[in-house]
């Protein structure tokens, strides 16, 4: 999995920090998201997943590796 922010959408809301605390962090300053982890490890990926559907600004995308078979 690999995880994008985009800081220009975030409203600061602090959803992902509360799902993912590993993952994500706010800047003290206007509580915007910092990327913390952008390859989270697999026990992580639910939290994250979670992050990126309660995110009220939609500012988290997703890239799930595919697995070759």
């Amino acid at each position: 999995m690999r995880v994008t922010v985009d800081q220009d959408k975030c409203c600061g809301a602090g959803s992902c920090v509360l799902s993912a605390p590993d993952v994500f962090d706010q800047r003290d300053e206007d509580g915007i998201v910092v990327l913390l982890d952008a390859r989270p490890p697999a026990e992580l990926h639910e939290a994250v997943r979670e992050a990126a559907a309660v995110c009220p600004a939609a500012a988290i995308a997703l890239e799930e590796a595919t697995e070759r078979v």
